[in-house]
């Protein structure tokens, strides 16, 4: 069983490696694959979502559990990253947050919804978009508030609000949003838009992992190597098992046990980047551990994948 999967999930990495390829040793401009990236998170992928979204009147209601799943997990990882980064690596509050962002905070954008596509079929795509919608607000606010209180002992309104406006606003989220809104009408899309848009959501994956690869030649991988070992193992081991188990003890399908154990699979996302650069921490272990659990996930997906199959 685990053959298979290797040789479906090797194009998807395949492209990762053409995308790095084409900046690290084709010299490509770095302005390409900035292009590249904006265009994936502003257009291709939120077309993918909301065409896939708008049939939402003609699935099954929304499983609530995948979040508790999901985010439960997360809060626990989380926790053990912390206590992790204080007693291993002696860091303070703030660092402790990032160092533990970086073992939940998975890249679901680039990585998670071309996957979950193409190995699990468009029926995964309606509770990887439940998962979508909240795991930006979620672990954003999590961190955040993490941050706060190690610094203030407080976390401030305006701090939390403004964290609600930027999700909300995300492409991403909104398509979800706008999508499921446009379903639950009964309408349909005219046949020349619904045919661009699906021209637009079919480039979806292929461009969203050129973009990973090109976005991960960008970082270093020997800088902060202990942290980001560290990282990788509560990313691509702990959460994974975690969830599977709290997916089993929740009575979830095989298919959302799937889902959400793939998603927690996924290495760490450029947002926890963004995060450590924003708080001026733990930036050089982070870029290095997004380059690692991207290799070490094209192996661990696939075998992940083949476990849960029997």
């Amino acid at each position: 069983m685990l053959a298979p999967l290797i040789l479906l999930t090797a194009p998807l990495f395949l492209l990762v490696l053409l995308g790095y390829g084409l900046l690290r040793w084709a010299h490509w401009p770095k302005e390409l694959s900035d292009a590249l990236t904006r265009f994936v998170f502003s257009v291709a992928i939120p077309a993918l979502l909301f065409r896939q979204m708008s049939a939402i009147s003609q699935l099954p209601p929304p499983d609530w559990r995948l979040l508790l799943v999901f985010f439960g997990s997360c809060l626990l990882v989380f926790a053990l990253g912390r206590v992790i980064a204080h007693f291993a690596f002696r860091m303070d509050g703030t660092a402790q947050s990032v160092f533990a962002l970086g073992g939940i905070f998975s890249n679901l954008v680039l990585l998670g919804v071309p996957l979950s596509r193409l190995t699990l079929g468009d029926e995964a795509i309606p509770a990887v978009s439940l998962i979508l919608v909240f795991n930006a607000l979620i672990l954003w606010t999590l961190v955040s508030v993490s941050v706060e209180w190690a610094k203030s002992r407080s976390a401030s309104v305006s701090g939390l609000l403004k964290t609600g406006k930027d999700v909300l606003t995300n492409p991403i989220i909104f398509s979800i949003l706008a999508g499921t809104a446009f379903g639950f009408t009964g309408w349909t899309l005219p046949a020349v838009v619904d045919r661009t848009v699906a021209l637009v959501a079919e480039a979806a994956a292929p461009l969203a992992l050129v973009a990973l690869g090109m976005g991960l030649a960008s970082y270093a991988l020997k800088e902060g190597w202990r942290e980001s070992v560290v990282i990788c193992v509560l990313k691509l081991a702990v959460q994974p098992i975690l969830v599977y188990l709290l997916a089993r003890l929740m009575d979830l399908s095989p298919l959302q046990t799937q889902v959400v154990v793939l998603l927690a699979a996924c290495p760490t996302g450029a947002n926890v980047y963004l995060m450590a650069r924003q708080f001026g921490t733990m930036e050089a272990p982070i870029a290095s551990s997004m380059v690692l659990s991207t290799l070490l996930a094209s192996l661990a997906i696939p075998i992940t994948l083949a476990l849960l199959s029997h």
